[in-house]
């Protein structure tokens, strides 16, 4: 069974990354898996533990560290989050296309243990454009906002780290644009090993049957 590809998409807190997911699970349905991650942050409103993050304790946090569960984990704004490493794995055993939409230090972590990840990042068409969609989701109070904006110019500095970058100013554009680079990455050569082989083998047979 071929290998399932595995999909990172960081950007801006604000920027659009679940927006964007969302519209490729509800266009795709049966093309990709998205991991719930695990976060120490209190949900917000309208969030659903278990679907939109594992809502869980530092110390519960810790524990699955301890015990090697996550692909990735790292800290955020003053809280934890982190891929849990199990239905990842088993998704992409199965031939699924799994999305994790984490921050860039997880993100880098991922593509040393998977260089064969797609990393994506989706950027804001500018930062007052990315300061007027923090404030206008009303979630979140005026003080984590500007934590929000100031880790953003950190995480400018992993932007050239990524495979691509895509402005998010046209939802549907970005969402096409995302679907399309998934698409390409899985006809690369390396994720083909079946099929070149499978075709190595008909040149072979189709050889000897014609005498060349």
């Amino acid at each position: 069974m071929k290998q399932g590809q595995l999909i990172v998409i960081s950007g801006f807190s604000g920027v659009g990354k679940g927006t964007l997911i969302n519209m490729l699970k509800t266009c795709f349905p049966d093309d990709y898996r998205v991991s719930v991650s695990a976060t120490t942050r209190d949900p917000r409103d309208g969030e659903i533990d278990g679907v939109s993050y594992h809502f869980i304790t530092q110390e519960e946090f810790q524990g699955m560290i301890d015990r090697d569960e996550f692909l990735e984990y790292a800290p955020y704004v003053g809280n934890s989050y982190g891929t849990p490493r199990k239905p990842v794995e088993e998704w992409l055993n199965e031939g699924k296309n799994v999305i994790l939409e984490i921050e860039p230090q997880g993100a880098l972590q991922v593509q040393k243990k998977r260089p064969d990840a797609l990393l994506l990042f989706i950027a804001p068409p500018s930062m007052e454009v990315l300061k007027s969609r923090l404030i206008g989701r009303n979630s979140e109070p005026p003080k984590v906002v500007e934590k929000r904006l100031k880790a953003a110019a950190k995480e400018a500095c992993e932007m050239e780290k990524y495979d691509y970058i895509l402005v998010n100013d046209n939802r549907f554009d970005c969402m096409c644009q995302i679907r399309n680079l998934i698409q390409m990455h899985g006809q690369r050569a390396e994720a083909q090993k079946d099929f070149i082989a499978a075709l190595r083998s008909d040149i072979e047979r189709f050889q000897e049957e014609n005498n060349l």
